[in-house]
C-alpha cells in the first residue's frame, strides 16, 4: 500500500502535503495523525508541527485486474482482460487463445477464479465491489443452454407426470433455471440438497 509520512503547521496542512506528494485527491486516501501540532513558548518558540501518515485507499478494480492478469499469466495463457461497469457490478471479460482452460468443465474454473477475484479485490476495501468474470461469451452461451434445458425438462415433467431432477448447479445457474420456468404454469420448481450438491427439481402441476 502506497503511503507517505508528512508534516505541516496544522493537521490539514500536513494532509494536503501528503496529497501533493501522492498526486491524488482527498477522496482517494485515508490518514492517521501521528503527532498533533503543539505551540512552543509564547506561541512561537519551539513550535512542533503536525505529523500525519497519508495512505492510498485500496482500489478494488485495480486489485482485481492485477490479480487476474497475474493468475492467467502464471497459467501460461496469453489473454487480455477488459473491464466494463454494469448496474449489477463490474464485468471482467477475458479474451485470447486456449480460453477453454480458464472456463473449465461447466464453467467451474471460471467460477473459482471469479470467487478468488472478489476475495482479493475486496479484502482491504471498505466499499464492496461485485465482480463477474466471463470468457469469450461463455456466460451468455451457458445461460441460453440452461434456458433450453429448463424448457425441455419442464415438457418432460408434464408429459410423464413425474418430478425431474437436474444435475447439481451453483446458485447463479439455479436462478437461471428458476427464472426460465417461473412463468410456465404447468410446472413448479424447488431446490434440494446442500452445496455444492444442491439441485433443482421440476414438478408437474396438477391440472
Amino acid at each position: 500500500m502506497k503511503k507517505v509520512t508528512v508534516s505541516g503547521k496544522t493537521v490539514e496542512e500536513a494532509v494536503q502535503n501528503g496529497l501533493d506528494r501522492l498526486e491524488v485527491t482527498a477522496e482517494q486516501v485515508d490518514y492517521t495523525v501521528l503527532e498533533e501540532p503543539e505551540k512552543g513558548f509564547l506561541g512561537f518558540l519551539g513550535n512542533k508541527p503536525a505529523l500525519v501518515e497519508v495512505r492510498l485507499k485500496p482500489d478494488p478494480l485495480k486489485e482485481a485486474l492485477v490479480f487476474l492478469r497475474d493468475t492467467i499469466d502464471k497459467m501460461g495463457i496469453t489473454a487480455s482482460v477488459e473491464a466494463e461497469e454494469r448496474k449489477e457490478g463490474m464485468y471482467l471479460t477475458i479474451s485470447g487463445a486456449e480460453i477453454g482452460v480458464l472456463i473449465g468443465k461447466r464453467g467451474q474454473t471460471l467460477d473459482s477464479l471469479q470467487y478468488l477475484v472478489n476475495l482479493v479485490a475486496n479484502r482491504q476495501s471498505d466499499n464492496y465491489m461485485k465482480f463477474y468474470l466471463d470468457a469469450e461469451g461463455y456466460r451468455d452461451r451457458r445461460r441460453e443452454a440452461l434456458e433450453t434445458l429448463a424448457k425441455r425438462l419442464s415438457e418432460k415433467a408434464v408429459r410423464t407426470g413425474r418430478e425431474v431432477k437436474l444435475e447439481p448447479m451453483n446458485a447463479h445457474e439455479r436462478k437461471i433455471i428458476h427464472t426460465a420456468l417461473q412463468h410456465i404454469h404447468t410446472v413448479s420448481t424447488y431446490s434440494e440438497g446442500r452445496e455444492p450438491h444442491r439441485r433443482i427439481v421440476v414438478v408437474p402441476n396438477e391440472s
